[in-house]
């Protein structure tokens, strides 16, 4: 594995946790910006278009070091699921998620000064049908405001109501753990 520095250009503690699993070291830098997007983007694009932006935002900083910046979208139907911003809204999403398949994409972006690297990854994940108290009681103890689509794959939730995943069980954490390795071996 290259000797460069890495900056991991995300606060997300489950990125943090699969980064040291597999034995990297790094600085934590999470870029302040803001995470709009061309309204007519094409839903499945936002993930890349995100995380090439938080990446290129740590690019006046660094000197020979590697910015890995990530981002990760649920989606179901047409709809983004963002990170719910109160409680009614993360109730909502786990009410539309409770029976049905929604994709998450996953999109990472290494940068140096002289080289990008941006891909992703996709996974489908089917859920249970779950209660309202199910919901609720998730909601309540582990306050998921922080997770695209109102929950963590790792979580009480994930335990419970992911019935099938079809792809990568990280991707779905929000790093794509086993691409990353590879692609930081290449650069």
């Amino acid at each position: 594995m290259n000797e460069r520095k890495l900056i991991l250009a995300s606060a997300s503690p489950r990125r943090q946790f699969l980064l040291k699993e597999i034995g990297l070291e790094f600085t934590i830098d999470p870029p302040h910006i803001d995470e709009s997007f061309p309204a007519d983007m094409p839903i499945e694009k936002v993930p890349s278009y995100l995380a090439e932006k938080k990446a290129k935002a740590l690019l006046p900083k660094i000197k020979d070091e590697v910015v890995l910046a990530s981002d990760t979208v649920v989606i179901l139907g047409k709809q983004i699921l963002n990170k719910p911003s109160d409680r009614a809204e993360a109730i909502q999403m786990l009410t539309d998620l409770s029976g049905r398949t929604h994709t998450v994409i996953t999109a990472v972006c290494l940068l140096s000064s002289t080289k990008s690297d941006c891909f992703e990854d996709r996974t489908e994940v089917t859920f249970k049908n779950l209660t309202n108290e199910e919901i609720e009681f998730y909601v309540d103890n582990y306050k998921p405001f922080d997770k695209a689509g109102a929950y963590g794959a790792q979580d009480w939730i994930g335990m419970v109501a992911i019935e099938k995943i079809v792809g990568s069980y990280f991707t779905v954490m929000g790093l794509p753990i086993h691409k990353v390795y590879e692609q930081l071996k290449l650069f």
